[in-house]
């Protein structure tokens, strides 16, 4: 019982971490304004490792390369802390740094498609409910899922007013989630 709560605490804190720090590296791929206050949170979370990082790990472009390094580094970490704390020595030795990065990696992916996934539901839940001009979450997840719904919005119009790239783009990164698991077992 003992492993299990060490496991899920451990897990549960660094998981939110690397949420921050995966989300900080979408944000600034979609360009978003980080002068709204939950992203003044964000980088406040993940500035002290990524300005470090990024003397050793340069921008590879408009790509922050350092946020990408940290997060699967962070992520290589936990998959090895949870293999370590759940007694699975012999699947540690088992396991090579290959097997353990391609875990992190589909974790990481994981990560991306639900930071997706509540971005989309915030956009929608706020444009239903309240004032989505002067809201800061509404503006930070609409910039987010913006470049995600744009491409489908080419191809679905809105029928009688209702926008169904949401729907559309919800349904894609659930199945995206479900591949995912099939690869994973």
């Amino acid at each position: 019982m003992l492993q299990n709560i060490a496991i899920f605490l451990i897990s549960s804190v660094m998981s939110f971490y690397i949420s921050a720090v995966v989300l900080r590296f979408l944000l600034a791929g979609a360009r978003a304004d980080f002068y709204n206050p939950f992203a003044q949170v964000i980088v406040k979370l993940t500035n002290p490792p990524l300005v470090k990082l990024r003397r050793l790990i340069p921008a590879v472009g408009k790509l922050d390369t350092a946020a990408i390094v940290l997060a699967l580094l962070l992520e290589i970490v936990l998959q090895f802390i949870i293999m370590l704390i759940g007694g699975s020595t012999t699947s540690l030795g088992n396991n090579n740094i290959f097997t353990v990065l391609g875990l992190a990696i589909l974790s990481l992916t994981r990560t991306v498609i639900w930071i997706y996934i509540i971005a989309i539901i915030l956009s929608v839940v706020i444009s239903w409910v309240g004032n989505r001009n002067s809201n800061p979450i509404y503006n930070l997840a609409d910039s987010l899922v913006e470049p995600i719904l744009e491409p489908i919005r080419r191809y679905v119009p809105n029928i009688a007013g209702v926008d169904f790239s949401y729907f559309i783009a919800l349904l894609g990164l659930q199945v995206v989630l479900m591949v995912i698991a099939a690869i994973t077992f």
